[in-house]
């Protein structure tokens, strides 16, 4: 959304035009006096017309996010607009920055940058910072200059001073090179990512000289277009390259007596510095980096334009951000965090305003002084605010027409307030911007801006003597949502698909079972080198898997910790095992099968295809959907539309967007005439619900209710009176709603959240109504890939899996039990408005626990919560929780699922080694849902002693990215739940037996079988993986082309998994790019895959060498005319009952793939 046509209107006003005069001859005008409202119009007003850089400056940060995102849609060059981000953490907190603040910030230094250095540039970056973001130290300008540097085709490279001076910029040495700061290096390959720009660079090197320099999208990681420069920027603001120097003054730390939690995090810090290393933590050092007080404001050239919003606010929020950092450093010396001489981290107020002292500085607000004229504030006046009546809102809009003003409505109800309006005058179709001047005297913009204003003092001869701008604001007393920062999500790299496999992992083989993974080895067979996955089996035995066969091998995920019984090689044991499991998989498949085709017979409800209010609905969701939730939003709606009745599944973590899926749903059905139910589990989430629903379709006449038990008799009563006659559109309850006193006039949708969490009764009823109206069930247990493509065509699911954009890591604290630390958590997290989870998992003294913390902190309110409560007061206590009347939630692990409380997001585990890893991410996911930073504090008791096992798991949580291997092993323990949710708990046996990965491959081909079978359709072909090849020529990925051998086996497994001619050709063509040209061995293991692809349609089942011979192995019960087949090949090769022979002769590689070809051309017509 974006209005910049509307600044035409300022020109037209003589006080603008004298400030904008003021400006430009330097002078410094007195305070402006605006309003909040105007100011964003004036800014991106003076961006336009005066053509140099500017700098805003913000008190908070939620006031620079606003400015930020409000400047976004008034400027016509929207993506010069920056934020200049601010850490996370506190001064004197140790805690790493995040990545997005890190690049963020640096970005913002490299464009300001380039810019001075380019004085032939025509665009000007607008640069908006909070208190605590200029606050913060940073990289002084002449340390940047001497960083940078440009690499150009045909220059000569020094590989190992380049590689080692990236490293000291801060660039993070990697594999696969997927975010900003990172690089890699494979043979003459080498990926780069500056901060600064919007892809990574690929330099391919011929010697020592650079052949070719491409952008490349991290995602795919083909190459996209070819460059003749790129510039290499710092990547971090403390640079890594200086860090022996700073080594020294943490040594000298380390010598005194410290704690010994904060000894071993030192320890790690001293090691990465003195090897000049980039590492989580490393900005906690940048005050011992750099002498001086470098801040962002060096960056900006002379003639910049400095603009405070308002100065009382900015002084207030640095003095309050000085104040506590000063108590925080008490805290943190005492606690040995940091040391007597550790350098301010920060820019004092008196610094700030002595950096100021020759710069013209514009006001926005009043400034610090009183009683000055505003002659332009005077122009802008706040519109009338209406309270959602609408009749006003027309007869307004009509007034301000005929007293010659122009009328531009932004709202995210724009629809619906030009269809008012077009009623009983001119219909005025909404626009999707206003990036042009208008002359139309009444404007609709489909958006949302924060507050709107009326403009006067307009000149005369212009076409209108007024602008009123109304929003949601004044029209329906909406504040506009928090806005999100737009966040670059790390894409993820195609090997991360790929479960990784680690030496000593448990694995299943689909021939030979459970066994141990020992990594990949090279053996000589037939005198010829390959590259194999060793596994080993029961006593000792060992396996050798060709790589080309590692699809073959998946690790083994059960349904419990315990490990699982290894098999030996040469027994029956295993097939018996795989059979019994496989007819398992065939009866599911079967049941789910016939539920599918008897629900296609009943007939149902058709809803008809959306409406005007239904765009209008959706155009007021003030976030934008993920593609994810447009996905499922489609396909509910695609099945609603249908004469059957709708079963579908959405899949989705709490905060993911299902509720939007809901409302929609509900709302389509409303329209058509129907009633919808929305059955919760519990009374908070219907509260939850309740509100959601209520607010988001209050501009409509709807009727919404909650049945719970928080109604009243009577309120009950009234409820299911009007339920019963119709005049309830929207019923959302517990089980109550199940009861059989509630009667629906005309129920045409039912809505189900974590229908799991329901009894047996209530499922059986739940059963029952499945076959009469539409049902949307949705549960924020994640569902597997693996499981949800074997369900593909017997039961509908959608999958949410993309956080929205705001989500970000949860900052993990990992020690002993610590009191002071304890209650600063809780009193930081107070500080900021927040609520804090206290799991405490034993019912029995977790009174005892509730006192302790009330002593600690008096300053909080606390409540207990667990599960042996009674369910009406447990209910009660959640309840106030969520409305924020608790400030302290003690609990035990009943918090591990289900609610979603943006407030709360500081969350803290005593005994956290008790808990299991799928558990411990669970806690963790209860905070850090909305915008603000959360933190997690995981405690082990000081005297117990930590198992391996235990102390593994809490490193995990610490280390773990989002993309993590340890989250993808957690994710997995918590996806089997969900299998058990979708199949029933009696196939948790079977998934033990064989692992998860093997199961549901098993439950795939069992419904890809009988779904043939039922169509009369001929059997699926089997998977490339089934087919073996055995020939005398080297195969594999040489350890000099990809040298990581965590990414060789993950390209195996890619390889293995390859299906089609076309996949193969694509995988060739992405090696090349990736790594360079494919060596001999490289070039036979893509031909080795080519004649898989040719095997699998000619329905041949391994190809081998037999004394001088090349044997093609045909499947059982094809080509039942072996003499048709044999005068076919023409002589080329002799066919016997299963086998097709043919000499290893000079040439036999392409005679090989003839004869397939042929084969494959006779399979396609026997049929």
């Amino acid at each position: 959304m974006n209005v910049s046509g509307l600044l035409a209107s300022l020109e037209s006003i003589e006080s603008y035009r004298t400030l904008r005069a003021d400006l430009e001859s330097g002078e410094t005008p007195s305070p402006l006096g605006l309003s909040r409202a105007a100011r964003p119009a004036l800014l991106a007003a003076l961006a336009c017309d005066l053509q140099r850089p500017m700098l805003v400056v913000a008190g908070s940060v939620e006031r620079a996010k606003t400015l930020a995102h409000s400047l976004r849609d008034w400027s016509p060059a929207a993506e010069h607009i920056l934020r200049f981000l601010e850490p996370l953490t506190l001064f004197y907190e140790r805690a790493p920055w995040t990545d997005d603040v890190i690049i963020g910030r640096l970005r913002v230094l490299s464009t300001l940058y380039s810019q001075s250095a380019n004085s032939q540039t025509r665009h000007f970056p607008l640069i908006i910072a909070s208190a605590r973001a200029l606050m913060q130290r940073t990289l002084p300008v002449r340390q940047f200059r001497a960083s940078i540097h440009q690499l150009r085709v045909g220059q000569t490279l020094d590989l190992e001073r380049a590689l080692s001076r990236w490293a000291g910029l801060g660039y993070e040495p990697v594999s696969v090179v997927e975010s900003p700061g990172q690089f890699s290096h494979r043979g003459g390959i080498l990926d780069i990512f500056p901060p600064a720009d919007p892809l990574p660079a690929r330099i391919e090197l011929f010697g020592s000289q650079i052949e070719s320099l491409r952008r490349f999208n991290p995602a795919t990681q083909r190459s996209q277009e070819r460059v003749g420069s790129v510039t290499i920027t710092p990547a971090r603001e403390a640079l890594p390259r200086h860090g022996p120097r700073v080594a020294d003054c943490v040594a000298a730390q380390l010598a005194r007596d410290l704690p010994a939690d904060v000894r071993v995090e030192l320890d790690s810090h001293h090691e990465g510095l003195s090897a000049a290393l980039p590492f989580p933590g490393l900005e906690f050092y940048l005050p011992y980096f750099y002498t001086g007080s470098a801040m962002l404001l060096d960056y900006f050239s002379p003639e910049t334009l400095l603009v405070v919003d308002d100065p009382q606010e900015l002084a207030d929020v640095w003095a309050g951000l000085e104040e506590e950092a000063i108590n925080l450093r008490a805290a943190a010396e005492e606690a040995g965090v940091v040391s007597p001489d550790y350098p301010l981290p920060y820019i004092t107020w008196d610094e700030w305003v002595e950096r100021l002292t020759d710069r013209p500085v514009l006001t926005l607000g009043r400034g610090r002084a009183e009683c000055h004229s505003a002659p332009l504030a005077d122009c802008f006046i706040p519109g009338p605010h209406f309270g959602g009546q609408l009749k006003p809102v027309l007869e307004h809009i009509h007034t301000a027409q005929t007293g010659g003003g122009q009328v531009v409505v932004v709202s995210r109800q724009a629809r619906r307030l030009a269809e008012l309006w077009g009623a009983e005058r001119e219909y005025a179709v909404p626009a999707e911007e206003l990036r042009q001047a208008t002359q139309s005297p009444l404007n609709f913009v489909q958006g949302s801006l924060s507050e709107g204003w009326i403009l006067r003092g307009i000149d005369l001869g212009q076409p209108y003597g007024s602008v009123h701008l109304l929003t949601d604001a004044e029209i329906f007393g909406w504040r506009r949502p928090q806005p999100r920062r737009p966040v670059r999500r790390r894409k993820a790299a195609p090997e991360s698909f790929f479960s990784d496999l680690t030496p000593g992992d448990f694995v299943v083989h689909v021939e030979y079972g459970i066994g141990i993974f020992r990594g990949l080895v090279m053996r000589a067979m037939e005198g010829v080198e390959r590259e194999y996955l060793q596994v080993e089996y029961g006593e000792g035995d060992r396996l050798y898997v060709p790589i080309h066969q590692a699809d073959r091998l998946s690790r083994y995920i059960g349904a419990s910790d315990r490990p699982p019984r290894l098999n030996r090689l040469g027994t029956a044991h295993w097939q018996r095992v795989k059979e019994r499991t496989k007819r398992a998989t065939e009866e599911v498949a079967r049941e789910l099968l016939e539920l599918y085709a008897a629900r296609k017979l009943v007939p149902g409800h058709a809803f008809g295809p959306d409406t005007p209010w239904q765009a209008e609905l959706e155009a007021s969701f003030p976030y934008f959907e993920t593609q994810d939730q447009l996905r499922a939003i489609m396909d509910v709606k695609a099945d609603m539309e249908k004469p059957k009745p709708m079963d579908r599944l959405i899949c989705g973590d709490v905060g993911y967007g299902k509720t939007e899926v809901a409302l929609r749903a509900a709302f389509k059905a409303v329209l058509d005439g129907k009633q919808v139910a929305v059955l919760v589990p519990t009374t908070v989430l219907a509260q939850q619900h309740y509100a959601t629903f209520r607010q988001r379709l209050a501009p409509f006449p709807i009727e919404v209710e909650m049945l719970s038990r928080f109604r009243s008799r009577a309120e009950q009563s009234k409820i299911l009176e009007k339920t019963s006659t119709g005049q309830m559109d929207i019923v959302i309850g517990t089980h109550r709603l199940l009861q059989k006193d509630v009667a629906f006039a005309d129920l045409g949708l039912l809505i189900i959240d974590e229908e799991q969490r329901f009894g047996v009764t209530h499922k059986e009823r739940l059963k029952r109504m499945r076959t009469e109206v539409d049902v949307l069930t949705m549960t924020a247990t994640p569902i597997p890939r693996t499981l949800y493509m074997s369900l593909t065509g017997v039961r509908d699911i959608s999958t949410i899996e993309t956080p929205p954009e705001e989500r970000l890591p949860v900052t993990t604290y990992v020690g002993e039990y610590n009191a002071q630390l304890i209650r600063r958590a809780i009193l930081r997290e107070l500080k900021r408005g927040g609520q804090v989870f206290y799991v405490h998992n034993r019912v029995q003294t977790i009174e005892m626990a509730r006192r302790k913390l009330e002593r600690l902190a008096p300053e909080a309110t606390f409540a207990v919560g667990h599960g042996q409560m009674r369910e009406a007061d447990l209910e009660r206590v959640m309840l106030s929780f969520t409305m924020g009347e608790i400030d302290v939630l003690v609990c035990t692990s009943i918090i591990e699922s289900g609610l979603d409380i943006p407030n709360a997001n500081t969350l803290i585990v005593e005994r956290a080694n008790r808990f299991g890893l799928a558990q411990l991410y669970q806690l963790r996911g209860r905070v850090g849902r909305g915008a603000q930073r959360a933190y997690a504090y995981l405690f082990h008791n000081r005297l117990s002693r930590l198992t391996d096992e235990a102390r593994q798991r809490l490193e995990t949580m610490r280390e773990a990215t989002e993309l993590g291997a340890g989250y993808t092993i957690a994710m997995r323990d918590l996806e089997i739940r969900g299998a058990g949710d979708i199949l029933g708990a009696r196939q948790s046996g079977q998934i033990a037996a064989v692992g998860f990965d093997l199961y549901t491959r098993l439950l795939r081909r069992a419904v890809q079988e009988l779904k043939a079978q039922r169509e009369g359709q001929p059997p699926p072909l089997e998977p490339l993986g089934g087919i073996r090849i055995d020939l005398p020529i080297p195969v594999r990925l040489p350890d000099d082309y990809v040298p990581d051998t965590r990414l060789r086996l993950q390209i195996y497994r890619r390889l293995a998994e390859l299906d089609s001619m076309a996949q193969i050709d694509e995988m060739e063509q992405e090696l090349a790019d990736r790594f360079g040209p494919l060596p001999l061995d490289v070039q036979n293991l893509m031909y080795q895959l080519r004649l898989k692809a040719l095997a699998r349609d000619a329905r041949v089942v391994a190809i081998g060498v037999e004394g001088d011979r090349l044997t093609l192995r045909l499947s059982k019960g094809v080509y039942a005319d072996r003499e048709k087949l044999q005068r076919l090949l023409n002589g080329r090769a002799s066919v016997s009952r299963r086998s097709i022979w043919l000499s290893q002769e000079r040439g036999w590689r392409e005679e090989l793939v003839t004869v397939l070809e042929s084969v494959a051309r006779a399979a396609a017509v026997d049929g």
